[in-house]
């Protein structure tokens, strides 16, 4: 499809977070009318603050931002706000439109078919606290299509999507009309759409324009990291040879003192000619998350399992016993329980499943609700050390943090400011350091840079205590050793 006048040019523009946290560097680019663009970066890089620019939310530092006239903007959120959890389906609906939608009902309908979440007829009653993690996920995706925007902003539109979700979702973006600009870690789901990448660098500040899906990008990143290497390698090694010329030169004094000078500016003079070589995405290092080393015996034991179908809970008989370094996948479609079924196993409210007592549980939830936001990343770590072993160790907590990229004065930072991504990496540290004998995640891809992955699951794959995996990243599940499937579809 030939793409139209530029509908979003940012000219010169920065913007920084926070006293002396810089974003964005007089960053220039533009977007077309058409265009499907992927936005990529490293956690932390400032993509979802880049949006928030392209809605007015925040304003730049410096710089202009122009938008085509008439343009209008829809951002899918990432959580939905707590004062919008009790409202009914419809009047969630309503408040997407500054004037009110007669006949909002079809609307509804059409766009609940799109994000897969099509029910029973009463579904624009219902209260939206009661629709599960994944499902309100998709709410908020339907949130932004119903509203058919010129621009569509999906930041991370795949979380909590199931595979029948995702394949909907690619489908419809295949086919929209209009501007999409996503933010994600999917490469395969990218790959089904995507024409242009703008790349953001957490080093330079800068914003790099591509043209291809996210593989090709990836690939012309990394080709030209090489390069820029390559011949940086090559000038080192010119530049010691002029400064091992100049030395043996004065040496010898006289006349050859000026030829001397000479060599040592021609070295300068190659030395101003390096690239500055793109410090590409760093990568958590390996690591290993501690079980608790004293415990023997059955640690979970599942005698039944409550789901929900149409509606109703079912209970259904099954018999699995969980002992150290045995892992279990817990699979099913979004809304049939999966989340709100470790939750209850957490709390010990659930019949038929009971975790022996003394058991210390690791907790990865997808919303992140098991950190508190008002906290600094060191009060969080400090306060899960001192449950497990009584005691803090500064030094301990510093490395901890800075093996999943929260360096130096980040670790004062609070929790509720920190990216979605550097939070879900912040949840591993205090798995790290809760020393769990059982660990139980809910979707802990959500968020987390594509580079992480690997290493991520590595460390659950050794991990030696009792494990419960919820994950639809067939992908991430792949490389991690499961012993047992318990599908609560079956």
């Amino acid at each position: 499809m030939a793409h139209g006048e530029v509908v979003i040019r940012f000219e010169k523009v920065s913007f920084e977070y926070g006293h002396n946290k810089p974003i964005l560097d007089a960053v220039d680019f533009s977007v077309r009318r058409h265009m499907k663009v992927t936005i990529m970066g490293q956690n932390g890089a400032g993509k979802s603050t880049l949006f928030s620019l392209i809605t007015g939310e925040r304003e730049p530092e410096d710089g202009i931002i122009n938008l085509a006239q008439r343009t209008t903007i829809a951002l899918s959120r990432q959580v939905i706000p707590r004062d919008e959890l009790d409202l009914t389906v419809r009047a969630f609906f309503e408040k997407c439109f500054k004037e009110k939608v007669y006949d909002i009902d079809p609307r509804i309908d059409d766009v609940l078919e799109i994000v897969n979440l099509k029910g029973h007829e009463k579904v624009h009653e219902r209260i939206v606290r009661s629709f599960s993690g994944g499902q309100q996920a998709r709410l908020l995706l339907a949130s932004a299509l119903i509203q058919e925007p010129d621009i569509l902003l999906l930041d991370e539109p795949t979380n909590n999507l199931d595979k029948a979700g995702i394949a909907h979702l690619t489908d419809f973006l295949v086919k929209y009309k209009k501007t999409v600009i996503v933010i994600s870690h999917d490469a395969h789901f990218l790959n089904s759409f995507t024409d242009a990448v703008l790349y953001l660098d957490v080093f330079t500040k800068k914003i790099e324009q591509y043209v291809g899906n996210y593989t090709d990008v990836r690939d012309q990143i990394t080709a030209r990291m090489e390069r820029e290497n390559r011949k940086n390698a090559l000038l080192s090694k010119e530049i010691q040879a002029k400064k091992d010329q100049a030395n043996a030169f004065a040496m010898k004094g006289g006349n050859l003192r000026a030829v001397a000078k000479r060599m040592r500016d021609l070295a300068e003079e190659l030395e101003e000619e390096k690239v500055d070589v793109r410090k590409e995405d760093k990568t958590i290092r390996n690591f290993v998350i501690p079980t608790q080393d004293d415990y023997v015996g059955d640690i979970v034991t599942f005698t039944s399992v409550p789901i929900y179908k149409n509606h109703k809970i079912k209970n259904i008989k099954v018999s699995i016993k969980l002992r150290k370094n045995k892992h279990l996948l817990l699979s099913g479609p979004n809304g049939i329980g999966k989340s709100t079924l470790l939750e209850s196993i957490v709390k010990g409210k659930v019949d038929g499943i009971t975790i022996s007592p003394e058991v210390r549980v690791g907790y990865y939830r997808q919303d992140f609700s098991t950190l508190d936001f008002n906290h600094t990343v060191y009060e969080s770590l400090a306060e899960t050390m001192r449950k497990v072993s009584g005691k803090v160790h500064e030094e301990s907590i510093r490395a901890t943090a800075a093996s999943f990229l929260i360096t130096g004065d980040m670790v004062y930072t609070q929790i509720g400011s920190l990216s979605e991504g550097q939070k879900g990496l912040v949840a591993f540290a205090t798995l790290v350091l809760t020393k769990p004998g059982l660990l139980i995640l809910d979707e802990p891809t959500n968020h987390i840079n594509f580079r992480h992955l690997p290493v991520i699951a590595k460390a659950l794959s050794d991990f030696k205590g009792a494990m419960i995996l919820v994950s639809h990243t067939k992908d991430f599940v792949e490389q991690i050793r499961i012993d047992e499937t318990l599908d609560l579809d079956k």
